[in-house]
């Protein structure tokens, strides 16, 4: 897989090879961290669906209650009860809120019921004939309003994690599969290219070496072939030998040496 994403168009220098590690080693962290916050999401996202499964099973043995409950108080009233509550009916008792929950820095909203306190329009309903069966047709559905809004901020809950796990796995996976591989195969051609540049270097000063080596032997073998020479010439001229050796005497004769020099008179 890393042979087929190809690497970045760098110039191969120290300092590219640098920023290259700089990078490749930011995504290994950032791979670490989205790879536990995909993981902490997962685990709150089973623990979600397994919730809106038991709110699902509870809801519908809730709503067959208040459905009986409801057949009751129709029979005990006889009449049509949910006009009466309409009627009734001025503001809602039982009401919602809604607050957040921080998961992975995933924002989720919750939604919780309670009943608001002096509110209560129902109170002189059931008072001609039912009002057993209504109250407890009551207490029945505003069970199953609590479970609805239970299982409603589970589901608002699913879809939000859903969607933000496919988002952080998408890019857990293009950091994993794409990034680092890239990353890697651009050090990988950086450092090849400098190991050729160094290789280069050191061919080049060897072979400076050996060209100054050939230059120092053949400057000593032109000075020795010149002595070679001045000794044979010497030695088919003994005369010259000797005029030679005694200029050669008067030049080494040194000048603060141990002489006699006569008197100045002022």
């Amino acid at each position: 897989m890393s042979g087929a994403v190809g690497r970045e168009a760098v110039f191969p220098t120290r300092q590219s090879l640098g920023l290259m590690k700089s990078k490749l080693k930011g995504a290994e962290i950032g791979h670490s961290l989205l790879k536990r916050k995909s993981e902490a999401l997962t685990k709150r996202f089973r623990e979600i669906t397994r919730r809106i499964d038991e709110a699902k099973q509870k809801m519908g043995r809730v709503m067959q209650i208040a459905a009986f409950s409801l057949a009751e108080v129709s029979y005990a009233v006889g009449g049509d009860i949910g006009y009466q509550i309409q009627e009734s009916a001025k503001q809602a008792r039982f009401r919602v809120r809604a607050k957040h929950e921080n998961v992975s820095g995933v924002f989720l909203p919750q939604f919780e019921s309670y009943t608001q306190e002096g509110v209560n329009d129902f109170g002189l309903t059931g008072l001609g004939k039912g009002g057993q069966q209504i109250q407890r047709c009551r207490e029945t559905y505003a069970r199953a309003v609590e479970t609805l809004v239970e299982l409603a901020s589970l589901q608002t809950a699913f879809l939000i994690l859903d969607e933000v796990i496919k988002v952080v796995n998408r890019r857990v996976n293009a950091i994993e599969h794409v990034i680092i591989p890239r990353t890697e195969n651009t050090i990988k051609y950086i450092n090849s290219e400098l190991d050729e540049l160094d290789r280069e270097e050191f061919y080049r000063l060897k072979k400076v070496s050996n060209k100054k080596q050939r230059d120092v032997a053949a400057a000593d073998a032109e000075i020795l072939a010149a002595r070679e020479k001045a000794a044979a010439q010497q030695a088919a001229n003994p005369e010259e030998k000797s005029i030679l050796t005694q200029a050669d005497e008067a030049e080494t004769t040194d000048v603060l040496g141990e002489q006699e020099d006569n008197d100045v008179i002022f």
